[in-house]
């Protein structure tokens, strides 16, 4: 009984993370730059693995195998959110940099959101006023 519900867990959990390893790599052929590109991959990646590899974790039994993958788990686990702002600050750091936005067209922007948030929403009172330092 405990034999089936694991080995179904176990494929649930391979069907999962092949899903999102697939959500992934469309994701790397659908989006227009590179940092929508990167995000869906480093997301993807470390999610897929995860689920993945505790599928594998799970058909493995307690075994030898267990402990490797947990040691394998946990380095994916620190080594792609890193490599993937790694990529980013590279890509930064060189040609592909990000559009400049002044400081007020994001502030602006930021202000409109949040306005369009609250009055979309009938719990939330009106926005607070910012406080004026009227100290010299």
């Amino acid at each position: 009984m405990i034999d089936t519900l694991l080995s179904y867990a176990s494929g649930l959990l391979l069907l999962l993370g092949c899903f999102f390893m697939l959500t992934g790599a469309i994701g790397l052929l659908r989006f227009p730059d590179y940092y929508s590109r990167m995000h869906a991959a480093g997301i993807t990646d470390t999610l897929a693995t995860f689920l993945i590899i505790s599928g594998l974790m799970l058909a493995a039994g307690w075994s030898l195998a267990l402990f490797k993958l947990g040691l394998i788990m946990l380095f994916i686990f620190f080594t792609s959110p890193t490599a993937s702002h790694a990529l980013a600050r590279s890509a930064q750091l060189s040609a592909l940099r990000l559009p400049h936005m002044p400081a007020e067209a994001t502030h602006k922007n930021n202000k409109r959101t949040r306005t369009m948030a609250t009055s979309e929403s009938n719990t939330a009172g009106p926005e607070p006023e910012t406080a004026v330092d009227t100290r010299t």
